[in-house]
């Protein structure tokens, strides 16, 4: 029996950087099984040039991304998630949002706060990626049928370094 896709949002502060970064790569390798959604708390103008170059450079489709408030996903009609991820240690909390999702903490530095020379600052968005995407090979890997509710939520949280 098939399974609706599960629907993921991956939620930041500012939906800028780190949540669109996972976003994209949860698009990416989820397809067929995961929808991808991101959004933040405190969402800001536009989503940072780095994180899109990086994105680009990597073939992402990228005509998609703007920063969202959370406000988006708890309106009537707004999916109802399955899985929350919370990318950055400022989120502590936030308003419910329907349904009963599945929710850790993947936090991880934020690039866009990176000082130095120009090529460091790009090295933080790579590192950025690079951590965020081999914890969402390992999530996407997840027999999600055959677990049961507590051992997938301990292997999400396992995930996240928690």
């Amino acid at each position: 029996m098939e399974h609706k896709p599960f629907d993921v949002l991956f939620l930041g502060s500012g939906n800028t950087a780190r949540s669109i970064i996972a976003e994209a790569i949860l698009r990416r390798e989820g397809i067929g099984k995961f929808r991808s959604f991101s959004a933040g708390l405190h969402p800001k103008g536009e989503v940072h040039p780095y994180a899109l170059q990086l994105l680009k450079g990597l073939n992402y489709e990228t005509s998609w991304a703007r920063p969202k408030g959370l406000e988006e996903f708890t309106a009537a009609g707004a999916p109802h998630m399955d899985f929350v991820f919370t990318v950055c240690d400022e989120v502590q909390s936030y308003p419910s949002l329907p349904g009963e999702p599945m929710i850790a903490h993947w936090g991880v530095p934020d690039p866009a706060a990176a000082e130095g020379a120009e090529a460091e600052r790009h090295f933080a968005f790579a590192e950025t990626y690079r951590m965020l995407h081999n914890r969402i090979l390992i999530f996407t890997s997840l027999p999600m049928t055959s677990l049961d509710k507590l051992a997938l939520h301990e292997r999400l949280h396992e995930i996240g370094g928690g």
